[in-house]
């Protein structure tokens, strides 16, 4: 038996202990160093404020400059100014952004994931040399407009949102809804159907154009700080220097959302583990009966089902992630990892909160927060029966959908 390379005892025992099997050691020192710096920013920087923002639910705008520096924002990608540093360090990073708070990883999500990717799988070269910089130093945020009021899981085939076309541009009409980051983003890539021949495409406008307005959805019980909103589009005007030149129909469109429905398994991975780490720190600390409740048998039987299902998660997502970097990564693989990834978050942060009896309910041990956000990451990047349906075809060679 020989040992694998780059494994020592000294390097297992640096991962992190929520890294049971030292997944981290798959990455070279360059990235492990980013990850590292992203660990210690949102240790710092995020998670002794977050609770105060999700309860007001706003966005903490300050924080943007400090992720700006990081330098992860479109990170797997290897357009102009971008990063290029691949999916497995992109989906590692997505989890640890989520380890410590969701709705930031949302927001990276959406501005680096959905509006980046969209520019540069969809965009021309110009197009990309255009934004693609900018939005990676963070000098403009992105925002991504595909769903809409009344289509969801139906997208495809039900997109009302209308483009005309007028002389040497575009007019867009429509309504959407659940956008991410859109109430404040520079640009909102807004995905339309063409009047005259039914196909699906893209459009960047840019903040404040006219016949482009929001309303930010309120009352939200899940990623409170993420600024969703309802775009109203009537007439808006866009240049046809605007439109995305590689979108030609809504495969366009999937074929960014492959690669983003990772980053949400990611995501999924980071709250379950952000939810387990909080139950582990307090069942150290907590005393029943004169005794840490650590010592006592059933709250280990949870602890080890949690960290059982976080390191199953990951497991699956490295190795997605490895296809993905390889070119490989299709359709079902990024679904049953999304639906693989939420189902045992949803179940690791029920369990966190029970460890933590009443105390789970309450923002101050942060397992509250996780609970509620992990019902937005279940169903959004496509449903749990819609992902499921997804895997099902490619097994059977049988189409399920309605």
């Amino acid at each position: 038996m020989t040992d694998s390379p780059g494994l020592t005892e000294r390097d297992l025992e640096d991962s992190p202990f929520s890294d049971f099997l030292g997944f981290e050691l798959l990455l070279d020192d360059a990235d492990r160093e980013l990850l590292s710096s992203v660990r210690a920013f949102m240790t710092r920087e995020v998670e002794p404020v977050i609770n105060e923002h999700w309860t007001r639910g706003e966005f903490p705008h300050e924080l943007v400059a400090g992720l700006a520096e990081l330098g992860i924002a479109g990170l797997a990608y290897d357009g102009p100014g971008c990063p290029a540093r691949g999916a497995l360090v992109d989906g590692m990073v997505a989890m640890e952004l989520s380890r410590i708070d969701p709705s930031i990883g949302t927001f990276m999500g959406v501005h680096g994931g959905l509006a980046m990717g969209s520019i540069q799988l969809c965009g021309s070269d110009e197009q990309r040399e255009r934004w693609l910089p900018a939005m990676a130093r963070m000098e403009l945020i992105g925002a991504f407009g595909l769903t809409e009021p009344d289509v969801g899981s139906a997208i495809s085939q039900g997109l009302a949102t209308s483009a005309r076309r007028d002389g040497d541009g575009w007019v867009l009409n429509g309504e959407k809804k659940w956008i991410g980051n859109a109430s404040f983003a520079d640009l909102v890539v807004i995905w339309a159907r063409d009047e005259d021949d039914g196909e699906v495409k893209g459009f960047v406008v840019e903040k404040d154009t006219e016949g482009m307005t929001f309303d930010v959805q309120r009352d939200k019980i899940a990623l409170r700080v993420v600024q969703n909103a309802e775009i109203h589009l009537r007439d808006v005007h866009v240049p046809e220097a605007n439109r995305l030149q590689e979108a030609t129909g809504f495969a366009s469109t999937a074929n960014v959302l492959r690669v983003t429905r990772m980053g949400v398994a990611w995501q999924a991975a980071g709250c379950a583990r952000g939810a387990y780490e909080h139950a582990l720190r307090y069942t150290k600390s907590r005393e029943q009966f004169g005794r840490p409740i650590a010592s006592f048998q059933l709250v280990q039987d949870l602890l080890v089902k949690m960290l059982s299902n976080v390191t199953a998660s990951t497991a699956m997502n490295v190795r997605a992630s490895q296809l993905q970097d390889a070119g490989l990564l299709r359709d079902e693989h990024a679904s049953l990892c999304k639906v693989h990834s939420t189902v045992r978050m949803r179940e690791t942060v029920g369990w966190a909160r029970e460890v933590l009896g009443g105390n789970g309910i309450l923002l101050e041990h942060h397992v509250g927060r996780f609970v509620a956000d992990a019902e937005a990451i279940y169903s959004y990047e496509g449903t749990r029966e819609m992902n499921t349906l997804i895997v099902g075809r490619a097994i059977t060679g049988e189409s399920a959908f309605v």
